[in-house]
């Protein structure tokens, strides 16, 4: 079955976004391509892709941020033909070209679809927290690979709005003088260890 990963950057104090759904934060910071662990590096995860799983605001911010209206081959020179599954009880706008579905049900109840299309390659969770925390309430969270900013935003949209305790099992720590990259294998609930 195909692993979903929670692949993603957050700040040092835990959010993704801003309390606005903003993740400009992001974009002023670069980091250092000769230095990225290759579990982070962008091109090989994205090559391991076979569908794709957002929020609603994780998409319009996406949809405002690059022009998409005005330049939807903004979203294919990124994602290519890959097909993304956007969570959302109301409307979204249209990207001409991309295989962008909309997901209306529960994560359980869409799950086979997104692993259908996915294949035998990953799932990635883009965000945010809220829907991946879903994706855990339904056991089908895998993977977490989280690239933590030197930035604080001291109030926003959290990374993981989940109690994971005793189910993370660290497997990669890296950095590259700006970012530190942690990566992590999640147990299901049933296995986590008592204490």
């Amino acid at each position: 079955m195909a692993p979903v990963v929670y692949y993603t950057a957050a700040t040092l104090d835990g959010f993704l976004a801003d309390e606005h759904h903003d993740l400009g934060w992001l974009l002023r910071l670069t980091p250092d391509p000769e230095r990225m662990p290759p579990a982070f590096d962008f091109a090989a995860f994205f090559a391991g892709v076979g569908a794709m799983v957002m929020g609603a605001n994780t998409f319009r911010w996406v949809h405002r941020h690059e022009d998409l209206a005005a330049h939807p081959e903004r979203w294919t020179d990124t994602y290519g033909a890959v097909p993304t599954f956007v969570f959302t009880h109301g409307e979204l706008p249209d990207v001409v070209g991309a295989d962008v579905r909309i997901a209306r049900e529960s994560v359980a109840a869409d799950l086979p679809a997104i692993r259908e299309a996915a294949g035998e390659r990953d799932i990635w969770l883009l965000g945010g927290g809220e829907l991946v925390g879903q994706f855990d309430d339904a056991g089908a969270l895998d993977e977490l690979r989280v690239s933590i900013a030197p930035v604080t935003l001291g109030a926003g949209k959290p990374l993981l709005p989940r109690r994971l305790e005793r189910r993370l099992s660290l497997t990669g720590v890296h950095t590259d003088g700006t970012f530190a990259y942690l990566a992590y294998d999640v147990l299901p609930a049933a296995s986590a260890p008592v204490p």
